[in-house]
This record gives structure tokens, sequence and C-alpha cells, in this order.
């Protein structure tokens, strides 16, 4: 392949997310939803809460009854939570209430029942109250018509709530995208096997797939493929209705680097290959027959950090979701020296300091296969192409890794 200059790694996640489209909608259950992007907003069913409702275990009064205390009241009956008082609240009157039970017609507030002395049918009032104390009016939290999630959001624990509480039993959601993938190199064999000579655990896989799933993909693991060109072909021939094909390893321009060859009979057509970073430079994008393929080096710790940088944003894109790098600040915890013409994704410590800026310490060895370090890690340091040396306590951008 003809060489080209190494592409800047925003202009590389631009190309990438410019070339995606979003996944079909389609209806899940609550159950279902935790994770999943809306495709449109939820629109609330119902208003809530429904009616005026009190805040507090007490005594449902009329302001007015109550502006001069200690003054006593008839207790005229009780609404217990799911069930109301019947009639209108008249002069002199109080009505036992508890905590989510609606106020009686005429009554403005609620005494709660420390402010209160109770003797058989009549109750003392201590307290004097304001109109709306302790009452949750009619609307207070939504009402029904209203926009309650926009589409895009990504749904949490509390948004399943939201949604269930407007009455809204399914959600429309994109579809998750189906992300292909398989290794390439016959030195890889699958964990738990006994390797040959000269054979490695292959990480990539498992590694990869989690990511997707922590990105909101399913994945099909396409396993592993031999340095044949017959091999790889057929791997990616079973990627399928895969939304996205991801090939780990073989896209170099070694002998053993194979991909390019295996895959150019199947339609394959490259947009750009090579990053201006560090690491995972050998990184490859295009489309196969029309499918989005992204091709991540073979290295483990290098393949993570890509697909950290360009696989994830592009399977929230997918999704309609937000598909942006949220990157922080942090104080150095150790000198850097200069850096290179490439963007650099140091693994650094990640310390959280009481009311101040959390320090990243980057670690002293930075080999590129070594995947303990990258577990260690709290988050990657960004250094820019040639960023001069940077002194213990300058403040960097930062990638986080841990939620």
């Amino acid at each position: 392949m003809a060489k080209q200059p190494l592409l800047p790694v925003e202009d590389a996640r631009t190309r990438i997310l410019a070339a995606l489209h979003t996944t079909p909608v389609e209806s899940v259950s609550l159950a279902e939803a935790l994770g999943r992007v809306l495709a449109e907003e939820a629109i609330a069913r119902r208003t809530q809460p429904p009616a005026d409702l009190s805040a507090m275990d007490g005594y449902a009064v009329r302001v007015e009854d109550v502006a001069s205390v200690p003054v006593q009241l008839k207790v005229v009956g009780e609404a217990p939570a799911g069930s109301s008082y019947p009639k209108h609240l008249a002069k002199g009157e109080a009505v036992r209430i508890f905590t989510g039970a609606a106020l009686p017609r005429g009554a403005d507030a609620i005494v709660i029942q420390e402010d209160t002395e109770r003797d058989g049918n009549t109750v003392t009032i201590r307290e004097a109250v304001k109109a709306g104390r302790h009452v949750r009016p009619c609307g207070l939290d939504f009402r029904t018509g209203d926009a309650g999630m926009p589409a895009g959001r990504r749904l949490s624990p509390a948004d399943i709530a939201f949604a269930a509480a407007m009455n809204l039993a399914t959600l429309n959601v994109h579809k998750r995208p189906v992300i292909a993938f398989f290794s390439t190199g016959d030195e890889l064999v699958p964990p738990g096997t006994e390797p040959g000579a000269n054979q490695i655990i292959s990480a990539n896989n498992d590694g990869l797939a989690a990511l997707i799933i922590e990105a909101g993909g399913i994945p099909l693991d396409l396993g592993i493929a031999p340095d044949r060109v017959g091999a790889i072909r057929e791997a990616a021939e079973r990627a399928g209705a895969a939304d996205m094909l991801v090939t780990l390893g073989g896209a170099s321009v070694g002998d053993h680097d194979l991909v390019q060859e295996a895959l150019s009979p199947l339609g394959l057509d490259i947009d750009f290959w090579k990053i201006a970073m560090r690491p995972g430079k050998p990184l490859m994008y295009g489309s196969l027959d029309g499918k989005p393929m992204l091709g991540l080096p073979g290295n483990p710790v290098s393949a993570l950090v890509c697909a950290t940088l360009f696989l994830k944003p592009a399977i929230q894109r997918m999704q309609g979701g937000d598909s942006a790098l949220h990157t922080g600040i942090a104080r150095l915890g150790r000198d850097m020296p200069a850096n290179d013409a490439r963007e650099n994704y140091v693994r650094a410590g990640l310390d959280h300091v009481h009311d101040e800026l959390p320090v990243a310490t980057p670690f002293e060895v930075q080999d590129s296969s070594m995947l303990s370090i990258l577990a260690d890690a709290g988050c990657l340091i960004v250094r820019a192409p040639g960023a001069e040396a940077a002194r213990a306590g300058t403040i960097v951008s930062v990638l986080p890794l841990r939620m």
C-alpha cells in the first residue's frame, strides 16, 4: 500500500464517526432498557403527583384555623396513603393524614404529628403553618404531555424509575449495534489452553468483547484466524449482518500482516491507515463491501487504547448517543519528558484529593505489551504532539478509564 502521512487522532475520530449511521429503532420493556439509548423523547402519560398530596404524617388543616396557636380542632376522619377523606373540610375541622395521601378538599396545609397532641376526637395544634406547608402540589414532578427525557439519553436506573412513574411500560430505543471481531496470528491461542512452543495467550478478544458491552454494543467473537489469507477472508465473511467488523492485528505491512491482502477481494475500501498516536499507530479504517471496518493493532494495550478512542465512540454514535470523549484535568504527579510528533496516551494512576484536582502519576514503564499497567491505570494522560517537558504539579489533560 502506498505510504501516506500519519493522520491526527481527532481527524481520524471525526472521519470514523461521520461515516456511521444510527441503528434501527425497537421498543423494549423497562426491564430491558438499562443502558439503552432513547430514540425519541419519552413523553409523560400521567401527572405526578396526580393530586395535592401530604408529604408528612400529621393533620390536614385549613391555615386560617391555625393562625393563632395553640388551638383545638375536631378530628373528623382519616386519610391513609391510597385513600382520601371524601368530604369538604369545614371550619374548625382536621383530618388525620399520612404521607402520600391526597389532601381533603378545603385543606391547604399539613401540621406534622410532632407539633400536635391528640385526645380522642380532638387535636391540639401547637405550631402555626403557612399555606402549602408539607404539601406536594399536583404536578410537582411532571404533568401529562411533558417531555421527560430527550432522545439520545443513555438510560440509567433513575431514568428507568422515571419512565415507570410517567406510566411508560416500554421505551423506543436504538438497537444495540452488533460488532463482529477476530484476531489474527499463528502465535495466538485462547485463554484456558496450554500454549505450544512460540505461542502466547490471546487477550484481545475477551478485552474487546468487554469494551463493546460496556459501550452498549453486542460482541460477536469470530475467534482467532491463522496467518493465512484464506483463513482471514473466511473469518471476515462470518461477520454476516453485523453492524461493524473489527480486526485485531495484521493490518500493518509486514510479511505476516495479511488483512489488507485477504480482504481486498471482498470489497475492502480503506479510508485511512496509520495514526499519529502512541500507542496504536497501525490503525486502519474503511469499509468492507459497505460495512464499516476498523483494523486495530494486535498489541493488546494498543488495541484497547485505540478501541477506547475510536470504537467506543463509534458504538455510541451508532446508537444515537453521546460519542464525545469526556476528558478532564489533573495535576501531574511526576515529571514527564518532552513528547515527539505523535499524540501520546500515557497510562497513569489517578489519585483523588479532597477539594483539589486529582493527581495523575504516569507509570515509569510504558511498554505497550504490558497489560498489567493498563489494568492498574486510572486514566490516560493525553499529551499533544510536540508537547514540552512537564514538571510535577503541571495541569494536564486526562481521559479517565474507570467510572
